[in-house]
């Protein structure tokens, strides 16, 4: 099925009271969609902003174009925690676990986040496709030290990990008893580890 891209114009240079309403709009939209999820709609966002709903239309021309954005910036985010676990001095594992346990910590905090690592709106994740890039990336190499320190199951590959923060991801959505993503969570890592002989 094909999709109509999402109209974001990301070059067009803004002037100094443009940028600020732009940030206000980004500050708005991510408390507003990370507290209703997709559900929101950019009139909430606006009140949130204290502007009105033309200057957020101006600055992001459809709902799915403001989600898209923050999804952007939240894979920017994954990105940089990943990053920062390649530089760090942790064991090879312990580096991965901390990086999936941040990452995940923020998506607990945003509905928003959750529906899009659900599977909601494939539009959205090809506008993030450049930072899903680049977190891999750096990802692929926490795998690759993780597998030569002996302590990584041989057969878990970079392409495995969006898999099991999307499965994470959509049990935060759930309150009945018994659903704890911070268990699930755990019990992920820990399937990660090589078996014990």
């Amino acid at each position: 099925m094909q999709t109509t891209p999402i109209p974001i114009d990301l070059e067009r240079p803004l002037r100094a009271d443009a940028r600020r309403n732009r940030e206000r709009i980004l500050e708005a939209a991510r408390q507003v969609f990370a507290e209703q999820g997709s559900e929101a709609q950019i009139d909430d966002v606006a009140r949130q902003a204290e502007l009105g709903v033309g200057t957020i239309y101006r600055h992001f021309p459809t709902k799915e174009a403001l989600l898209a954005e923050l999804v952007r910036q939240k894979f920017r985010l994954f990105a940089e925690h990943a990053r920062e676990a390649l530089a760090s001095d942790a064991d090879p594992f312990e580096a991965i676990a901390g990086m999936l346990r941040r990452n995940a910590e923020h998506c607990a905090k945003d509905a928003a986040m959750q529906h899009a690592l659900s599977g909601t709106g494939e539009q959205v994740w090809s506008y993030a496709q450049a930072e899903i890039d680049e977190l891999n990336a750096v990802v692929a190499e926490l795998v690759q030290r993780a597998h030569a320190a002996g302590a990584m199951r041989a057969d878990v590959t970079v392409d495995d990990m969006p898999m099991l923060m999307c499965g994470v991801a959509s049990t935060m959505a759930h309150t009945a008893p018994g659903f704890d993503w911070r268990r699930h969570l755990e019990l992920t890592i820990e399937m990660l580890r090589p078996a014990q002989r």
